[in-house]
C-alpha cells in the first residue's frame, strides 16, 4: 500500500507562503498604496470581496478558516516580507478565509487590476507570486473551504451541486446528515427537515435550499451582473480549450475580453480523468489540471469570465449604434455588447437512446468521469458505453476506482475510433471487460436509483446488476442559440467558416462578418483539445485585423 499522501500545505509550504526580500517588496510598492491597521482589525473577512493583493511590511496577520459550525481553524501567520490573498484576488471575488492584525500592521494593497499587471510586469517576481496564488487555491480545496453542501452522497442535487463547484474549481465540502453529526447538528440549528435537502451554505452566512448553478454562483461571487453600457472587444461563447486559448492571447494582446460559459470552464477536456496525447506533459495531466491553468492564465491577462452565464441569442446593434457591434441576449434577460464575438461553444453529451433514461441521469447515469462519481461507484460494477478516446480515458480512470469496468462498443473494436495508447492500456486492464456489437436495451430501477442495465449482443439480451452507467457517445454541436442569427450551419449543425460560409470569408469567419468559430463546434475541425487551442490561437491575427478594418485600433496593454 502507498504511504498516505502529504497535506500540500505541509509538502509545499515554502511555496505557498514564501518570504519576499526587502528588494522584491521594493519592487512591488510602485503597483500598491499603504495601508495601516490596528491589532484586533480584519484586513479580510469570509464572503466578503478583498483588495487585491496584501503585502505584509511590519507586524503580523493571522490567516483563519471556519469550519461548517463556524470554528476556526488556523492556517499561517504572515509577517514583514508575507503576502496574503490566493487566485479569488485576481479578479475581486469575495474571500474565503479570514485574516486579522495581531498587532499593529503596516501593509502594501494591491488592487485586483494593478496585481494582473505586476504579474505581467514583474515576470521573475510575479512567478513567485502566481505560484503561490495557485497553491493556495489548491490547498483550499483539499481542505473544503467555501460552501458547505449538506445532503446524502448519492442524491442527485447533491452531485449537481458538488460538480458544479468542483469543475469551476472552487473549495467546499459535503456533508451526509446519515453518517455525519456535524451535518445533522447544522440541520437542527437552521430547523430543516431532511425532506428539504440538499441546502448549502454559504461563506457569508447565507442558507440556499437546493439552488440552482446561477444562484449559488451569484451567492459565492463567481458571476456578478454584467455591465450593459460596456462595448468588449470581442466576447467569446465557451471557456472550453478553444475559448480559453483564444481569450489568454488576445487578452494578452491588449483586447477587452469576456469570456461567457453556461456551467464551468474547460469544457468536455475539464472532464478527462487523464489526457496522455497532448504535446508538453510526457507524463499526462487531468483535463481539469490542464484547463484550470488556462483559467487562471487568462484571468492573469485580465480576461472577464461570467460563468455560468448562457447565450441565449446573437443581434447586430441597432441602426442608431455609434459603432459596429453585436449584442448576446443572455438567458437571465441580461444583455452585453462586443465589437467582435468568437463562438467556442463547442458541444454538448449525447444521450443514450433509452425510454426512461431521464429517470436516472441525475443520480446513476454519469456524462464524465471524476472522483465524485468515482466514490459513488467504489468497489462495483458499472458499464461505460463509448469507443472514442474520452471514453478511453475513463475507463482507464474508474477501473482504479471501482471493481470491474464492462465497457459496450457498438463496432467490432476499439481501434477504429480509440488512439492505440488507450486501447494497448485497457487491454491491459483485467478489470475491464470489452463487449463489442453491444447496444443498451433497457434500464431497470426505480425512485431515481439504477438497479440492472440490459444490452443486446448478436440478437441475444444480457442483463446485469448494475447501478452506475457511464455515457461517452459523442456530443452535438451546441448551435441552437444561433438560431436566427444568419451564421450559417452545415447539415449536422456545425457551425461553417472560411470558404465554406461565403466568398471572402477569412478563415475561421462565419458567414456573418465579425463572428468567428473555433474548436468542435465548428464545421471540420479536428477533435482534439490541442487542434482547439491552436485555433484559439489563430483566431486572434484574424480578430485583430476585423476590428482595425472597422475602425478599432487594437489597444496596447499598459504595465
Amino acid at each position: 500500500m502507498p504511504p498516505p499522501k502529504r497535506p500540500l500545505i505541509e509538502a509545499r509550504r515554502d511555496q505557498m507562503f514564501p518570504t519576499l526580500e526587502p528588494a522584491e517588496v521594493d519592487r512591488l510598492r510602485r503597483f500598491g498604496e499603504p495601508r495601516s491597521y490596528r491589532a484586533g482589525d480584519a484586513l479580510v473577512k469570509v464572503g466578503e470581496v478583498g483588495h487585491g493583493l496584501t503585502v505584509v511590511l511590519a507586524g503580523e496577520v493571522a490567516i483563519t478558516r471556519r469550519d461548517e459550525l463556524g470554528r476556526r481553524e488556523a492556517i499561517v501567520t504572515h509577517g514583514p516580507g508575507a503576502f496574503m490573498g490566493e487566485v479569488a484576488q485576481l479578479s475581486g471575488r469575495p474571500a474565503l478565509v479570514d485574516a486579522s492584525a495581531e498587532g499593529p500592521v503596516e501593509a502594501l494593497i494591491i488592487p485586483p487590476e494593478k496585481l494582473r499587471a505586476l504579474l505581467v510586469a514583474e515576470a521573475e517576481l510575479g512567478e513567485e507570486v502566481m505560484r503561490a496564488l495557485i497553491l493556495r487555491r489548491v490547498g483550499l480545496i483539499e481542505t473544503g473551504a467555501g460552501p458547505v453542501i449538506i445532503g446524502r452522497a448519492d442524491d442527485g442535487d447533491v452531485l449537481r451541486l458538488d460538480n458544479f463547484l468542483r469543475r469551476n474549481g472552487h473549495p467546499h465540502h459535503q456533508l451526509d446528515p446519515d453518517t455525519d453529526a456535524d451535518a445533522r447538528a447544522l440541520l437542527e440549528r437552521f430547523h430543516v427537515h431532511p425532506e428539504h435537502l440538499p441546502i448549502v451554505l454559504c461563506p457569508g452566512g447565507e442558507l440556499l435550499r437546493n439552488p440552482g448553478e446561477v444562484q449559488l454562483a451569484r451567492c459565492l461571487g463567481l458571476v456578478g451582473l454584467l455591465d450593459p453600457a460596456k462595448v468588449y472587444d470581442v466576447a467569446i461563447v465557451g471557456a472550453g480549450p478553444a475559448g480559453l486559448a483564444a481569450a489568454v492571447y488576445a487578452a494578452s494582446e491588449g483586447l477587452s475580453v469576456l469570456v461567457l460559459d453556461c456551467r464551468s470552464f474547460g469544457g468536455q477536456a475539464g472532464a478527462s480523468a487523464r489526457i496522455e496525447n497532448y504535446l508538453g506533459f510526457p507524463t499526462g495531466i487531468s483535463g481539469m489540471a490542464l484547463m484550470a491553468r488556462a483559467y487562471n492564465q487568462a484571468q492573469k491577462f485580465g480576461v472577464e469570465m461570467a460563468i455560468p452565464a448562457e447565450a441565449g441569442n446573437l443581434q447586430r446593434a441597432g441602426a442608431g449604434a455609434v459603432e459596429h457591434r453585436f449584442v448576446l441576449g443572455l438567458s437571465d434577460g441580461e444583455r452585453v455588447s462586443a465589437r467582435a464575438v468568437v463562438i467556442a461553444g463547442g458541444a454538448r453529451y449525447r444521450r443514450l437512446d433509452v425510454r426512461n433514461l431521464d429517470e436516472f441521469e441525475s443520480t446513476s447515469v454519469h456524462y464524465w468521469a471524476s472522483p465524485v462519481e468515482a466514490r459513488l461507484c467504489a468497489g462495483q460494477e458499472v458499464a461505460l458505453v463509448g469507443g472514442g478516446n474520452s471514453a478511453g480515458q475513463a475507463v482507464v480512470y474508474l477501473a482504479s476506482q471501482v471493481a470491474k469496468v464492462w465497457l459496450l462498443v457498438r463496432g467490432a473494436s476499439l481501434g477504429a475510433s480509440m488512439s492505440r495508447y488507450l486501447v494497448d492500456r485497457i487491454s491491459g486492464l483485467p478489470n475491464v471487460e470489452v463487449v463489442t456489437h453491444a447496444e443498451v436495451s433497457g434500464l431497470e430501477g426505480h425512485d431515481g436509483a439504477l438497479e440492472a442495465i440490459r444490452w443486446r449482443r448478436s440478437g441475444k439480451e444480457v442483463r446485469r446488476r448494475i447501478q452506475h452507467l457511464f455515457l461517452f457517445i459523442g456530443a452535438d454541436p451546441n448551435t441552437d442559440w444561433l438560431s436566427g442569427s444568419d451564421v450559417a450551419l452545415d447539415d449536422k449543425g456545425f457551425v461553417r467558416t472560411g470558404p465554406d460560409a461565403g466568398v471572402g470569408r477569412q478563415p475561421l469567419e462565419t458567414s456573418r462578418s465579425g463572428v468567428f468559430a473555433i474548436g468542435d463546434v465548428r464545421s471540420g475541425s479536428v477533435k482534439r483539445v490541442a487542434a482547439a487551442v491552436g485555433e484559439g490561437a489563430q483566431v486572434v491575427p484574424t480578430l485583430h485585423a476585423f476590428l482595425a478594418g472597422a475602425g478599432r485600433a487594437p489597444a496596447v496593454a499598459k504595465y
